[in-house]
């Protein structure tokens, strides 16, 4: 009879066995096996569907899937085998830096940029100069390849954006005698700021009390760092540039503080949501959508979202049209989250080379881009096959020469995302000053991006 302790000791030997076997396993596969060269792609979920989410079998991975199997049959450089797996976003970075750490990284992810900067500063991506050409150059706006460019290199193929805007009630625009100021539905309205402080003071004043109750013009919200690229936004209004050459903050100007004083200005009259400091963005687009804020901020996602809970009886129908940030110089405010693939260095060569085939190729083919239009294309080409079945398309492309890159694409991006919102906080409970809180907001995001630059191979090449 063996003794228990001696078959544990078997049991844990087998088993240690087991998981080398198929750690290596794993890689083969990565590897490939033979002719044949696998890569992995990883995705988080975008759209369903390859052109639409109505197509029979119609999951978050069908368009990479479609993709993978043209590009197999069509790529000669060698023979490829495509893996695609769809990952959840909230555990993005934790399977990465696992997979980063063990020598098992994806060869291609697709994802929106401004979450995957920071790859780029560590260097694990690899550049794509070198399948980027003239043609996608004019195709796609300098706009867009700002936001993808690190330093003097390109890191991720544009494919589709999600521009960021603000949305109003214009039903409640009309009750408050603001019909002046309401757009056409095809548009995403432009005000001034002088216009939009009439506006507010309108919504505050001529809102019927019997109709909306307890209803606020502005939505506004600091609990946390979600949705805060509109915060972002509004300390731009007066022309503070956020980032200089080097890639610091300088918030703290004249600008940025007049800024942080029209914040404080119209939370204090009463023009927005009370609580801001406790209160966040999925708060704020409930409020709108229960008509208890006449102007929110909203993307395209979650405008079609709120239009087809409003056609399946989800929510209570009205009027919800799109308008810009509005800004001192008259000029609008806007921004867009960029999003496409980019390559992570495996080291493999083989790997590498099918893998930047396969994002060209994806990123590139006449019929695949089309699958952009179940977002905001940014190709002008895509946009004006579909603007007729999407006029919004088309405004959002001219919409393109007011965005402004919010990252500034600096490292340690994800950690100053932390560093704003609490200062906004004091903002809104007289804890600071406006002037305090754009003094301590530089500086202590300036420490985050400095001490991120150290390890960054962009600022150190």
């Amino acid at each position: 009879m063996f003794s228990k302790k001696l078959i544990a000791s078997l049991m844990t030997i087998l088993l240690v066995i087991g998981v080398l076997a198929g750690c290596s396993g794993e890689k083969e596969k990565a590897a490939g096996n033979g002719d044949t060269t696998e890569i992995k792609v990883w995705l988080t979920p975008q759209w369903k569907g390859v052109l639409d989410a109505k197509e029979e079998g119609a999951d978050f991975d069908s368009f990479f899937k479609e993709a993978a199997k043209r590009f197999e049959k069509e790529y000669t450089g060698q023979k490829v085998k495509v893996n695609v797996e769809v990952i959840a976003g909230d555990q993005r970075d934790e399977l990465l830096n696992v997979n980063l750490n063990g020598g098992t990284a994806p060869d291609v992810f697709f994802e929106s940029v401004f979450a995957m900067g920071d790859y780029a500063h560590r260097g694990a991506l690899l550049p794509l100069n070198d399948i980027v050409d003239d043609e996608a150059k004019k195709d796609i706006p300098q706009t867009y390849w700002d936001s993808v460019t690190f330093g003097d290199d390109i890191y991720f193929y544009p494919f589709s954006q999600s521009p960021g805007t603000l949305t109003y009630n214009a039903d409640m625009f009309k009750a408050a005698g603001l019909e002046k100021y309401v757009g056409k539905d095809t548009e995403i309205k432009t005000w001034t700021l002088k216009e939009y402080e009439e506006i507010l003071k309108a919504l505050k004043t001529n809102l019927p009390k019997d109709k909306y109750p307890n209803a606020s013009p502005m939505g506004l919200y600091a609990l946390n760092n979600q949705g805060d690229t509109w915060n972002l936004a509004y300390l731009r209004m007066f022309g503070n540039p956020f980032f200089n050459e080097e890639g610091n903050l300088v918030v703290d100007d004249a600008k940025g503080v007049e800024a942080a004083k029209w914040l404080k200005d119209v939370y204090k009259k009463g023009y927005t949501n009370p609580g801001a400091e406790s209160v966040s963005s999925n708060d704020v687009n409930a409020m709108f959508q229960n008509q208890q804020l006449a102007i929110s901020f909203t993307n395209p996602i979650l405008f079609t979202n709120a239009k087809a809970d409003m056609e399946s009886g989800k929510a209570k129908k009205f009027d919800m049209r799109l308008a810009n940030i509005p800004s001192a110089s008259g000029d609008p405010l806007t921004f867009t989250y960029v999003t496409g693939a980019t390559l992570f260095d495996t080291k493999d060569e083989a790997r590498i080379k099918a893998s930047k085939a396969f994002v060209k190729f994806m990123s590139t083919d006449k019929e695949l881009v089309k699958s952009s239009k179940n977002s905001v294309p940014v190709r002008q080409s895509v946009v004006d096959e579909y603007k007729a079945e999407n006029p919004l398309f088309e405004a959002y492309a001219e919409n393109a020469k007011y965005a402004f890159n919010f990252t500034g694409n600096v490292p340690g991006y994800s950690e100053l995302r932390q560093v704003l919102y609490p200062e906004l906080q004091a903002l809104y409970t007289n804890a600071k000053t406006p002037e305090q809180v754009m003094k301590d907001y530089q500086e202590k995001g300036n420490q985050v991006i400095n001490n991120s630059k150290e390890s960054s191979v962009i600022y150190n090449k």
